[in-house]
């Protein structure tokens, strides 16, 4: 008998919790897992008693479902979603809705609608941010893909998404493949705001040799203020945890950093696109960076750094201010790749709707999200973030403190990559003339690659003889 009005494949934790919060917003929820006996353990464990249908195989977990059928994929990302999209077309009829609700690479997502768009199926990519906890408790919702679907499961996601004002943290990206790439940026920006954060701390305890019992106590005042962030919340609980001999348990974490590929994403997306995504480029390399663990212990033992002590000493208030200066150009730099890609491919992204999605439920929610998208309602076409009044005077608020973190960092022999990109890119940004004018002079002497003038319209190009061997 089909009562389930949602079906969903994949009963890892993120899965199992999306399916106890559809249910308990009064959603019938039939689930599939490819190893059958993580159905029967979830049903007599955390679904017990839940309106929850759980499926051996693929046929019985698709005759449960209301028509359309509605199937939300949490698998794997990659080959896996392919596979089950097959496993599951012979048990589908037209109308029928497939669900990607992993960190799919967004062009797949759109090979995926245009795909199933020829079977009479649609297709939805739907990021998902917030772990664990979101996943139970309110998740902020990113869909995308075929717009004649989204009305069909628009009740669900937006009653189980994180809510704050009373709005839910989930509106519509965009067609094809626009929700899973708003999500990657999401999270190349949540590689950037993570850098960031380790390069404070960093500074803090070895540039300022601030004692560790006080270092909790630092982040919890910073995340009263405008650094009020889900990112500075979790590091100051990470810093109030002891292991067993009562030394900071962070200190027997190895300092060599993982990743799921989505940053890296987002930084190959910036490079096709010519956009400067510095900053979080820069905390994609620094994970690089940190997993040549064994090459850094073999190189602090020859390579030396800054002797003496270091002249001007930071404040701990300078490092607030160059975090907070760096996260807004980490923002600034996220939204001008959206603009740039929603530009390319016609999507019309809501700038924002995404600052509203971002503002709970998802790792990178943040007090500023609020201004951001206060920024978007006053200009939509915004060109880019630092050009709005609020992030403008914030800036110039900050940037004392700003330079003279880096100018500590730098006197001290302590990597600042996202600390120092954001400023560079600062600094760039607002320079009316750049040295690339030298630089196309030097396109031009060695490959006749020509250039424009400043005094001449653009679009004509001239070709010199800089070296005075040419008759």
């Amino acid at each position: 008998m089909a009562d389930a009005d949602i079906g969903l494949i994949g009963l890892a934790v993120m899965g199992q919790n999306l399916v106890l919060n559809m249910a308990d917003h009064g959603f019938t929820v039939a689930v599939f897992n490819r190893t059958t006996s993580k159905v029967d353990d979830f049903l007599a464990g955390p679904a017990a008693g839940k309106t929850i249908i759980g499926s051996h195989s693929l046929e019985e977990f698709c005759r449960s479902l209301k028509t359309p059928r509605r199937i939300m994929l949490m698998v794997k990302a990659g080959d896996a979603v392919d596979a089950f999209i097959e496993l599951l077309k012979p048990y589908l009829e037209a109308g029928d809705i497939i669900i990607d609700g992993g960190n799919s690479l967004y062009t797949d997502t759109q090979r995926r609608v245009d795909s199933l768009a020829k079977d009479g199926l649609r297709f939805l990519g739907v990021g998902v941010s917030g772990g664990e906890e979101g996943a139970r408790h309110g998740p902020s919702l990113m869909p995308g893909g075929d717009p004649e679907a989204w009305p069909a499961v628009k009740d669900i996601f937006q009653s189980i998404a994180a809510k704050v004002d009373g709005e839910a943290c989930c509106q519509w990206m965009g067609e094809g493949g626009a929700g899973h790439y708003v999500k990657m940026v999401h999270n190349g920006i949540e590689y950037g705001d993570m850098q960031l954060i380790c390069e404070a701390y960093q500074l803090l305890r070895e540039g300022l040799h601030i004692p560790f019992d006080d270092l909790q106590g630092i982040f919890a005042q910073w995340n009263k203020g405008v650094l009020d962030s889900y990112l500075i919340e979790i590091t100051r609980d990470i810093l109030g945890v002891r292991d067993e001999d009562g030394t900071p348990l962070v200190d027997k974490v190895l300092d060599t950093a993982g990743q799921k590929g989505t940053g890296k994403w987002t930084g190959i997306n910036a490079l096709e696109s010519g956009i400067p995504l510095t900053l979080i480029a820069e905390a994609v390399f620094a994970r690089f960076l940190s997993a040549l663990k064994e090459q850094r212990v073999k190189a602090a033992t020859v390579l030396k750094g800054p002797q003496g002590d270091t002249p001007n000493p930071a404040r701990i208030e300078d490092i607030h201010d160059a975090l907070y200066a760096s996260k807004i150009i980490s923002y600034a730099q996220g939204f001008m790749l959206m603009a740039s890609t929603s530009n390319e491919r016609g999507w019309h992204l809501n700038y924002g709707n995404i600052a509203l999605v971002w503002r709970g439920g998802c790792i990178i929610r943040s007090r500023f999200l609020n201004n951001i998208k206060q920024a978007f309602e006053k200009e939509p076409d915004l060109d880019n973030l630092l050009l709005d009044d609020f992030f403008r005077d914030a800036i110039h608020t900050s940037q004392q403190g700003w330079r003279k973190a880096i100018g500590f960092a730098v006197n001290s022999g302590i990597p600042t990559p996202a600390f120092s990109a954001a400023l560079a890119f600062y600094d760039g940004y607002r320079s009316a003339t750049l040295p690339a004018n030298l630089l196309q002079a030097q396109r031009d002497y060695f490959g006749a690659h020509t250039y424009e003038r400043i005094d001449k319209p653009r679009g004509e190009f001239f070709h010199s003889d800089w070296s005075g061997k040419q008759s």
